[in-house]
């Protein structure tokens, strides 16, 4: 990890950034901007055919883009051939999901050339920010999962580190949402409409996929067609994965289907137009959409085969590479670390099994091998229907080779078990990779343990929840594979990128060593009780709070006021992450002023933002009680100016980008050991906001960096919550306590639905009539009590500040390079690769 550190802290400092920078790129003698010959000139002038003068806000964007990808083209390049000489291990991280945002901001500064493209803008007389928003947030992933996938490809390329991601590339993401009548609306996201300048497609790297089945297209269906074995063609589109201060670029490769037979000439010369490229628009369609609703039978299949679809394209790819320079299979550990981001990716082991049998002709027991000590897994949740269950007939009809695999990956495993455990017959059904039952069905979580050398949580609580719980036969079987790698964010997106008041104020403080050693946040502890400093943050803060106000008046014409608390909870909507709970919060405040007019309360906007799985009713009817609740609050003399909330529609990278800098208050109340890590209450802690939440996911550790008095912590841990599961009853709440039942009685007495009578009657019964799963009433008063404790410390500012700067400086644990550092060197034994 010394290594790890010493490569990171030799980047450039920002201080460097201006033309000279060109020359590091090997871009000289050709300009940036400002001549007929310069990159951007000739941009705009041959890419698009159209008089500089006349080019419009998305031909300048698409200008700029392109420049800076030629700034980086020929780093990039070198990257890839010092790796080919080099011949490093490498590390290949699989991944459903890269929610990596828009791209040209994060480039620009960490190419260190971002005072040096305002120049150009100012030059230019560009509309610098209007440019940003002409790059659409690529719909490559969905949440957490998807920027955890991102940040951690962005500090593998920081630390220099041989590295390559592997995903898909959708053409439209999940969907775009918008809110009418208080109801999620979902729309296509196709963020692919206009041409992507950073991607390249490398069309002589192709892979084949072979498939015991053909897909095809009936109506709006995809169709799998047992018996009749097709190929599907792996097209790879590669993306600059920039480390900061631009020494090495790495890549990110997607892969997008094809059929091998493009176009069938005799349907179309019969007169059949549609079905002489039926079998193309099948294949298309197979990575068109990020997770298609997988409620019915043809979505889950297709879920399905995106999945072998990665993973067989992947495995291809970096199999191919490293034939090039290996000619000893035994040596493919030692050269090649796979990271399973989650269970997604686990088609991998059978997949690799079958191409050191097959194709390397390997003996099995060398094949595994070479697969346990190549294979790594990721697990991101302990929810039991996010562990993925394959039926047999999946595989038996898609991939049938891999089940035989499967099949005889759990014999074994079975012999070993009851060598171990004699008679233990029960043991055995939990611990195999078959589930029994009317369907069986392949416990994919289990052959991603079983198949790999590691099997890491994300949180302390969640990997100790994972080995006693969730795994808990297999981690007896396995103890030295499991561990915990606690989540971290890039600070360079989220702080220095997002927050640019701050990072001026912090670095000022203390140097700007932090970029790259988030650690160095600890020396602003002392500048807690400084005066000045603490006057510097309140500035800060209040800048970015305006700011943001600005651009959403400008952006949806919403008025907020930013003397008020900004208080946010932003993430996707799901009953264990709570949205209810704080909105049964607001009901209990707006009772109170309801009740008594007069009372002093501080001011409060509160912030939602986050999208429902379109099969999720209830996550819908949440959506819509929000913003019915928001009108209500809204519309009422008693509240206006007070209280106020506001839904922030089609929740992105680039709204958390502005909003998180601008909160005062971060809501992290998931029930407690539902909620695996999590990642925005890192970025909401790293940029001042002070946290109100539960004992959950990496809360729990974030707290006990900055010091529990400094957070606002409530509600049952996650032992209390298990420990109740037998008696616990939400009616003793409601009978109990007043304010409950005051704010359920409002909510069921159609308040807030006087023209939908009823509409809200499935909360009654999530909270009241099925049990309270989630235990919403259970933690209510707890967090009615919290909430007071941080209005009290909000009316002193001086006392605010001080802990908001103690999270700050509390939160150098929580970068991603830091968990980067700890797999490279604890799970991958992966070395710095350094690009000359």
């Amino acid at each position: 990890m010394q290594e790890l550190k010493e490569v990171t802290s030799a980047v450039s400092p920002r201080s460097e950034a201006g033309p000279d920078l060109l020359t590091q790129y090997g871009c000289g003698p050709i300009r940036f901007s400002g001549h007929n010959d310069a990159l951007y000139e000739r941009h705009l002038l041959f890419d698009d055919i159209i008089a500089p003068a006349a080019a419009g806000a998305r031909e300048r964007f698409e200008a700029v883009a392109r420049s800076v990808r030629d700034v980086l083209s020929q780093r990039w390049v070198l990257t890839k051939s010092t790796y080919a000489r080099e011949n490093p291990k490498r590390i290949y991280y699989l991944s459903m999901e890269f929610l990596i945002g828009r791209s040209l901001s994060n480039n620009v500064m960490n190419l260190l050339l971002d005072l040096f493209a305002k120049q150009v803008a100012d030059q230019k007389n560009l509309d610098w920010l209007g440019l940003l928003e002409q790059e659409p947030d690529a719909g490559l992933g969905n949440g957490g999962l998807g920027r955890l996938a991102a940040c951690f490809i962005d500090s593998m390329a920081t630390m220099q580190l041989p590295a390559m991601g592997y995903g898909l590339r959708y053409e439209y993401g999940m969907f775009k949402q918008s809110i009418v009548d208080g109801w999620q609306q979902e729309h296509p996201d196709n963020w692919l409409r206009r041409q992507d300048p950073w991607e390249v497609p490398r069309p002589n790297e192709t892979v084949e996929v072979k498939l015991d089945c053909s897909v095809e297209l009936h109506g709006e269906s995809w169709n799998v067609v047992p018996g009749r074995p097709t190929t599907l063609i792996g097209i790879p589109f590669d993306r600059p994965v920039v480390g900061y201060g631009g020494k090495t670029i790495n890549t990110l490769r997607l892969w997008a289907a094809a059929a091998s037979n493009y176009f069938d000439f005799q349907e179309f010369s019969s007169g059949d137009f549609v079905g002489a490229l039926a079998g193309t628009l099948a294949a298309e369609s197979l990575t068109r959409v990020l997770y298609p609703d997988d409620s019915t039978e043809r979505g889950q299949r297709l879920r399905f085969v995106q999945e072998y679809f990665l993973v067989a394209c992947s495995l291809a790819d970096l199999v191919r590479r490293f034939r090039q320079g290996n000619a000893d299979w035994g040596t493919f550990p030692d050269q090649v670390a796979i990271q399973l981001n989650d269970t997604h990716p686990t088609m991998a082991v059978p997949e690799l099994m079958r191409i050191l049998l097959d194709e390397a002709r390997l003996g099995w027991d060398q094949a595994w091998n070479i697969t346990q000590r190549t294979l790594a897994y990721t697990n991101h949740t302990l929810l039991p229907e996010a562990l993925e269950k394959w039926p047999i007939h999946y595989f038996q009809q898609v991939v049938p080779r891999n089940l035989e695999i499967i099949f005889e990956i759990n014999r074994r495993l079975l012999d070993d078990v009851r060598r171990r455990y004699p008679r233990d017959e029960a043991r055995i059904a939990r611990l195999s990779l078959i589930e029994d039952g009317p369907e069986q069905r392949v416990r994919m979580a289990n052959l991603a343990i079983v198949g790999s050398h590691s099997t890491n949580g994300v949180a302390a609580i969640h990997s100790e929840l994972l080995r006693k719980m969730t795994v808990k036969d297999l981690a007896e079987v396995f103890p030295e594979r499991f561990n915990n790698k606690t989540n971290g964010v890039t600070p360079r997106r989220w702080l220095l990128l997002a927050n640019p008041a701050l990072a001026a104020a912090i670095s000022e403080a203390i140097g700007d060593g932090w970029i790259t050693n988030l650690g160095q946040l600890s020396k602003l502890k002392p500048l807690a009780e400084d005066k000045a400093f603490r006057d510097a943050f309140r500035k800060a803060a209040h800048k970015t709070k305006l700011d943001f106000a600005n651009r959403l008046r400008a952006s949806t014409g919403e008025l907020v006021d930013p003397g008020t608390v900004f208080d946010c909870q932003v993430k996707r909507i799901h009953e264990y992450k709570r949205q209810l709970l704080n909105a049964l919060r607001i009901v209990v405040l707006y009772n109170r002023m309801r009740q008594n007019p007069i009372m002093e309360m501080t001011p409060r906007t509160f912030f939602f933002a986050g999208k429902a799985a379109p099969a999720y009713h209830l996550a819908k009817l949440i959506i819509k009680f929000l913003n019915n609740l928001a009108g209500t609050v809204d519309g009422d003399p008693v509240t206006r100016g007070r209280l106020k909330i506001v839904f922030l529609p089609d929740y992105n990278v680039s709204l958390a980008e502005r909003l998180i800098p601008a909160a005062d208050v971060s809501n992290q109340i998931s029930t407690a050991g539902y909620e695996a890590s999590g990642t925005s209450n890192m970025k909401f802690m790293m940029n001042g906001a002070l946290t109100i939440g539960t004992r959950d996911g990496a809360t729990i550790e974030m707290a006990e960096e900055a010091g529990e008095q400094n957070f606002f912590l409530f509600g049952l841990t996650a032992d209390q919550v298990e420990g109740s599961r037998g008696w616990y009853s939400p009616h003793w709440h409601y009978e109990n306590e007043p304010e409950t039942r005051a704010a359920l009685d409002l909510i069921f007495s159609d308040y807030f639905s006087r023209y939908e009578p009823g509409v809200f009657a499935p909360l009654r019964d999530a909270l009241l009539t099925h049990g309270d799963h989630y235990m919403h009433l259970a933690d209510l008063k707890s967090y009615l009590d919290a909430d007071q404790r941080l209005c009290e410390l909000y009316a002193d500012g001086d006392g605010w500040a001080r802990k908001a700067i103690l999270n700050i400086a509390g939160s150098g644990k929580f970068s991603s390079d830091r968990t980067i550092a700890q797999y490279a060197t604890e799970i991958w034994n992966a070395k710095p690769c350094p690009v000359p």
